[in-house]
């Protein structure tokens, strides 16, 4: 009698379960990934919409202003009555916004009105990130 070759079945649920737990771990670093693009594009965002706010401001001779409300996690440009753009950041990209004042305006002359710095957290699971911007209206 020739011994028999080939794959039981107990090998096979073995792979199937070893699989998993690597399926598994590359999940969780895929989503770790994608919290850590998403804070990104959101800083990015942010400090797009205050470098329009500034442009706007220094191009029309008028002031204007970028709005943030935590709530929904919204950014608004607006100068007067006009709103220049508008994102919500937690639909776009599911970060979380918190910020210690609620808008940031700007002169003609490009520099920030208001007298105090001003901090916009980012968050997203573990991911989070801060934009800073400068009594004088420099983003960091």
């Amino acid at each position: 009698m020739r011994p028999r070759t080939g794959v039981t079945i107990i090998d096979q649920l073995l792979a199937i379960a070893l699989l998993a737990v690597l399926l598994t771990i590359a999940l969780q670093g895929a989503g770790a990934l994608r919290d850590r693009f998403a804070v990104q594009a959101a800083r990015r965002a942010v400090k797009d919409a205050l470098a329009l706010a500034r442009e706007h401001a220094g191009a029309s001779g008028a002031r204007s202003a970028v709005h943030f409300a935590s709530g929904d996690a919204s950014v608004v440009v607006q100068a007067g009555n006009d709103s220049l753009f508008t994102l919500s950041l937690a639909q776009a990209f599911g970060v979380s916004l918190s910020a210690t004042r609620d808008s940031m305006a700007y002169l003609p002359s490009g520099l920030g009105y208001g007298a105090a710095n001003m901090s916009i957290a980012l968050s997203r699971g573990a991911r989070h990130d801060t934009v800073t911007i400068s009594r004088l209206g420099r983003v960091r």
